[in-house]
């Protein structure tokens, strides 16, 4: 058995099975992990698929398969619970670090009214502009975890946001 066999059974399996095994990554996610089944079963594809030859030959393909799905449904329930804060308030505290950052306002000095303005003004962005806002500002992310989640480059990210920055400033200055 060459080496491609692998590749071939996961391909056949994957095609044949692929609406069983959404089934069983939604039946095993809890509701408060924010990841999509087709995601993780996308994932588990491609980490099998680009290393089918190093794998000896696999027998039981269902059984691999189902195997480095539930690990992963587990890495992904592991992650959301590392991950779990309350947000609202994270949020909020975000905001009012945007909210001086926009307005130049003394960090005691944030009234409500600034705050709905600018959550309008984040809204009103261009979606590639309010992207990255919200996932560089708000959600955390780095510029290079959001370039290997879009493949967009860092540089771009970064001048998309000081773009969407520029814009929120002159939006809300206009409005004061």
């Amino acid at each position: 058995m060459n080496q491609s066999e692998n590749s071939k059974k996961l391909n056949t399996f994957f095609n044949e099975e692929y609406t069983s095994l959404k089934s069983y990554v939604k039946s095993n996610l809890k509701a408060s992990v924010n990841k999509d089944a087709e995601d993780i079963i996308q994932d588990v594809a491609l980490k099998l698929f680009t290393s089918a030859d190093r794998y000896s030959p696999i027998n039981n393909v269902a059984g691999f398969v189902y195997h480095a799905i539930k690990n992963k449904i587990i890495d992904v329930m592991r992650a959301s619970k590392k991950n779990k804060v309350d947000y609202e308030s994270q949020n909020e505290a975000k905001l009012i670090e945007f909210v001086n950052l926009i307005y130049e306002v003394p960090s005691d000095l944030y009234p409500e009214q600034m705050k709905h303005q600018l959550k309008v003004a984040i809204i009103n962005l261009k979606p590639n502009y309010r992207d990255i806002i919200i996932a560089i500002d708000f959600e955390g992310y780095t510029y290079k975890e959001v370039e290997q989640e879009t493949g967009i480059p860092i540089g771009t990210l970064m001048s998309r946001r000081h773009r969407a920055i520029s814009l929120l400033y002159k939006n809300l200055k206009s409005k004061q």
